[in-house]
């Protein structure tokens, strides 16, 4: 089976017992035999003992019960048990009945914090499971919340730049071959919660020590020495180390240098032969567009109301005046003027009888009249016919 990609066996957490087990659970179909290392609670299971990477992993936070399997192995010397956990039975085989009750006493000593009573074991086997749960303890006080709900340390930038991620014995070789640009640096933990700085000076040859940084549960860090140093955050880790050394420790930043220009490398099929290239310069920019400003819509003159307007206004405006006048008159008094005694009229009437018109005045006279009468209401024909009947009848009054 491959290997999967893990933590190193010195990044995990206090190993309290190994040894070879033959694990089969629900979904495997045969048993393998795999070196099984208890660390911490977390069983980590390895192809074989001397691999640094382990394959598989099973977290003991789940764990209800284990007991022994009284089904007979084809080797008569091994001892099988059952370990119940929430999500489901794994089945194991040890090499013998003690290698049994010990993995029995430390998974249950480990999953409780407690050591079992039933358990067919020497005096000195039960005060090893007794300081296995005294540091299981001790390791469960000090276990922060995951890293990434750490509000101290969430991205790569938040760490300092002398932090390296390798191991214990990889930051002891990178201080001794980069010991010209600095000869301290910050590493992770063992134990996959914590962090370490690792230091390297000269005296009769290379000296290293390594600090452990632990986390605080109230926030922040702490220099696990014999007066724990507190510390805000791991940059005021490494500050705190180079100022009270007066600067004689020196963290090592590794600045790796970047080109400056893009290259590429280019086959010739051809000859077979490969060249350096570099791409052509990009060609000059055009001026930008000149940006039209938008144009400001002009305000739409006011509507001019058209008052209503009559030919016959004046008209209604004199007829108005003459009320007026005539109100203002009624108003004013009126002089009496006395009356005097009507003048009879003469009855006496003198008609002259005018001359016949000619035919030719009369009818030049009639076409000139009906050519000049404006109205053109009553012809003076019978103007003149009415005439002469009043002369008439006034003769005969007479």
């Amino acid at each position: 089976m491959a290997k999967r990609a893990g933590r190193q066996r010195n990044q995990l957490p206090t190993c309290y017992y190994e040894g070879y087990l033959e694990k089969r659970s629900f979904k495997d179909k045969t048993s393998r035999k795999l070196w099984t290392c208890l660390c911490g609670n977390t069983l980590f299971f390895y192809n074989d003992k001397r691999d640094a990477d382990y394959i598989e992993k099973l977290d003991l936070s789940g764990f209800i019960s284990v007991t022994d399997d009284s089904s007979q192995d084809r080797n008569l010397d091994a001892a099988r048990l059952n370990l119940q956990m929430k999500d489901g039975n794994i089945k194991f085989t040890a090499p013998n009945a003690e290698a049994r009750e010990l993995w029995k006493g430390y998974i249950h000593s480990v999953s409780e914090l407690s050591v079992p009573s039933s358990l067919n074991l020497l005096p000195g086997q039960i005060h090893m499971l007794l300081e296995a749960v005294e540091k299981e303890k001790d390791r469960k006080k000090n276990v922060p919340p995951p890293v990434t709900s750490n509000p101290y340390v969430r991205l790569q930038a938040d760490m300092p730049a002398c932090y390296h991620p390798v191991s214990r014995l990889e930051a002891e070789l990178l201080l001794e071959k980069e010991a010209k640009r600095g000869n301290l640096l910050l590493r992770p933990g063992r134990d996959g919660n914590s962090f370490a700085v690792t230091t390297r000076q000269e005296h009769d040859g290379s000296i290293f020590r390594h600090y452990r940084v632990s986390r605080r549960h109230e926030g922040g860090f702490a220099i696990d020495v014999d007066s724990p140093i507190p510390c805000a955050t791991l940059r005021d880790v490494i500050n705190y180390l180079v100022e009270k050394t007066d600067g004689v420790l020196v963290p090592l930043i590794i600045e790796e240098a970047y080109e400056k220009n893009i290259s590429f490398i280019r086959a010739d099929y051809e000859n077979g032969e490969t060249t350096v290239q570099q791409p052509p310069p990009n060609p000059p920019s055009l001026p930008p567009k000149p940006v039209l400003k938008p144009r400001m819509p002009t305000p739409e003159p006011e509507p001019v109301v058209e008052e209503d307007f009559y030919m016959n206004d004046s008209m209604l405006e004199s007829e108005k005046e003459k009320e007026d006048s005539s109100a203002v008159a009624q108003l004013q008094p009126v002089k009496k003027v006395p009356l005097m005694p009507p003048i009879p009229a003469s009855h006496k009437l003198s008609f002259t009888t005018p001359a016949p018109p000619s035919s030719s005045s009369t009818t030049k006279d009639l076409r000139v009249r009906a050519n000049t009468d404006p109205a053109g209401q009553i012809p003076l024909a019978a103007l003149s016919e009415l005439k002469l009947k009043l002369e008439q009848k006034g003769l005969c009054m007479e």
